[in-house]
């Protein structure tokens, strides 16, 4: 049995368990009384332009109308293969008007990684960029038997005709020739959403808080990637308890978020901020800090989201530094570690104490710990369970609990945790115990306070010699070296001594240090640095300095190709 919610004590005033009844309801239900409480609010700004609650409702009709005449059913799948673009929420928030399943598709997929999906989810329809359809979407249209309908979208799409005109002359607006495809039906997204083809009312689709809203594919860190199923439960009970957790008031929030909407976190926001009314500014690209920075001056957001190696991007833009963020409140953190030495360079540009830690995943639609809002907030660590939600500690070897302050694997239980793996009752089984707690992967260490703090995934995890090191805690310390900028351990197969390993450091080194070009120096003054702040097992025998990192499409460190090259 779970240890009793001693963390309770450190919650905010006010904050505690809702009744459960709250998210008896689908996310429709949810959000229409938004939709028509606020129909000249900005539901987002793209580029500009400024796009209203009232257009968001209207084109979204049109789209979930679209998909019904064109013969899609309650519970068919459709993937969105696009940036943050308005296309993006317009076809969310229509898929789930006409009963269907989202499903979020990384427009920086291979065409064989996008096949993958496509056929695994059996999706019926595809909502794709013009350029995708013409590069990546015509050489395995005929190995998708399922897929029956296309939507093809332009970046440009909503901005105006000149600036429109300008951006496909210099190239950068990407485009692509939208063609037949045999089997499929093929529409423009302007055909859809800014003619009357389609009828705009409500479809009247009954939707119930069991029915499946999400498909979303984790990763594929440890194999091929799995679909979490995710239901409107799910997905309502997570946004009600955050937004309890937070306060945050209806109507009066500006966003701006790095994280794309095919991730569950940009996902999350974006259904948090459609249902409180707020305004989001979509970034479609968020490694060009420089627009964000603009951005922030022109809209004055009150949260910034973001993945932690995009807020590092930012502090290394000596723009970001000069802004006026006094009216910024939270800079919410998540999706992987945050180093501690760079919290604090963040918190001393925007203001102490607006940081917010926060933790989830894909299968917890997503999120399970969070810092407190206003109370105190711990940098290095993730916060404190959420309300309404179990947590325990397991040794993953042997499934026990661990004895408070030791490393544990999270296992967490509550009305977000998904239903299961899409046709994968084998992996569903592995991953949610008979008691039903998801198993996370991540092993954390929680203090007497509540507050747990990450030291690996289990799959990161580096034996040397029997003995375990947590590369998270390695990074951190080696993060403190005042030459490096990012850096990522992995563990490569000791050959003197079978089921041992190497411990190998990868980094990238900030611009302008004391060593300038003479590497060799660097590593040497690291390999020190190293050995006095480690134990000897702990210490990288090889360090690896390079120009970039691989990330992930989120913007994490990609350490599943790291370990490629090392083998």
């Amino acid at each position: 049995m779970p240890k009793e919610k001693f963390w309770k004590k450190s919650y905010d005033p006010g904050v505690d368990d809702i009744d459960p009844k709250s998210w008896e309801k689908s996310y429709i239900e949810a959000v229409l009384p938004t939709l028509k409480k606020f129909p000249n609010k900005a539901a987002f700004y793209f580029m500009g332009v400024k796009v209203t609650f009232a257009d968001l409702d209207l084109y979204s009709n049109r789209f979930a109308q679209m998909l019904i005449a064109s013969g899609l059913k309650k519970g068919d799948a459709v993937g969105i293969n696009l940036p943050n673009i308005p296309e993006y929420i317009i076809s969310w928030l229509g898929i789930l008007k006409a009963g269907c399943v989202v499903s979020g598709v990384s427009p920086l997929m291979s065409a064989e990684e996008m096949e993958f999906q496509l056929k695994d989810l059996k999706a019926k329809g595809l909502v794709t960029l013009d350029a995708i359809f013409a590069g990546r979407l015509v050489k395995i249209a005929d190995n998708l038997p399922n897929l029956k309908l296309v939507v093809a979208a332009s970046v440009g799409g909503f901005l105006p005709a000149l600036k429109r005109f300008l951006g496909k002359k210099l190239k950068k607006i990407p485009t692509g020739a939208v063609t037949p495809l045999a089997g499929k039906t093929i529409y423009r997204m302007e055909e859809v959403i800014k003619s009357q083809k389609f009828s705009s009312e409500l479809p009247q689709i009954k939707i119930t808080p069991d029915d499946l809203a999400y498909i979303q594919y984790t990763g594929g860190t440890t194999g091929a990637p799995k679909g979490a199923m995710l239901t409107h439960r799910n997905s309502v009970s997570d946004m009600l308890m955050v937004q309890k957790w937070l306060n945050w008031e209806e109507g009066k929030g500006t966003a701006l978020s790095g994280f794309p909407f095919f991730h569950i976190a940009g996902l999350f926001f974006n259904i948090c901020c459609s249902y409180l009314g707020w305004t989001q500014i979509l970034i479609p690209n968020p490694r060009d800090t420089n627009h964000i920075c603009k951005e922030i001056t022109k809209y004055k957001p009150d949260v910034l989201v973001n993945v932690p190696s995009l807020f590092q991007m930012l502090l290394a833009n000596p723009n970001f530094k000069t802004l006026d963020h006094s009216r910024l409140k939270n800079c919410i953190s998540a999706a992987s570690p945050f180093p501690e030495e760079a919290q604090k360079q963040l918190e001393n540009i925007v203001g102490s104490g607006k940081l917010l830690e926060v933790y989830g995943m894909t299968e917890t639609a997503p999120l399970t710990v969070m810092n407190p809002s206003l109370g105190k907030k711990k940098l290095g660590h993730i916060g404190l369970p959420l309300i309404n939600t179990e947590l325990k500690l397991v040794d993953p070897d042997t499934g026990q609990e661990v004895e408070q302050g030791n490393p544990g694997e999270i296992c967490v239980k509550g009305p977000q945790v998904m239903i299961g793996y899409f046709e994968k009752p084998d992996e569903t089984e592995f991953a949610i115990d008979k008691d039903g707690y998801m198993h996370t992967g991540d092993v954390a260490i929680q203090d007497p306070e509540g507050y747990l703090r990450i030291v690996d995934r289990t799959k990161d995890m580096i034996i040397v010699g029997g003995y375990k090191v947590f590369s998270k805690r390695v990074e951190e310390i080696l993060t403190e070296h005042p030459a490096v900028d990012m850096i990522a351990l992995i563990g490569e197969v000791n050959p003197d001594r079978p089921g041992s390993e190497l411990v190998k450091a990868y980094l990238t080194v900030k611009p302008n240090n004391k060593f300038g070009g003479d590497e060799e120096a660097l590593k040497k003054d690291l390999m020190n640095f190293a050995k006095a702040k480690l134990a000897p097992y702990e210490v990288p025998k090889e360090f690896e300095i390079r120009k970039e990192l691989p990330l992930t499409a989120v913007g994490k460190v990609d350490k599943k190709k790291l370990r490629k090259k090392a083998q």
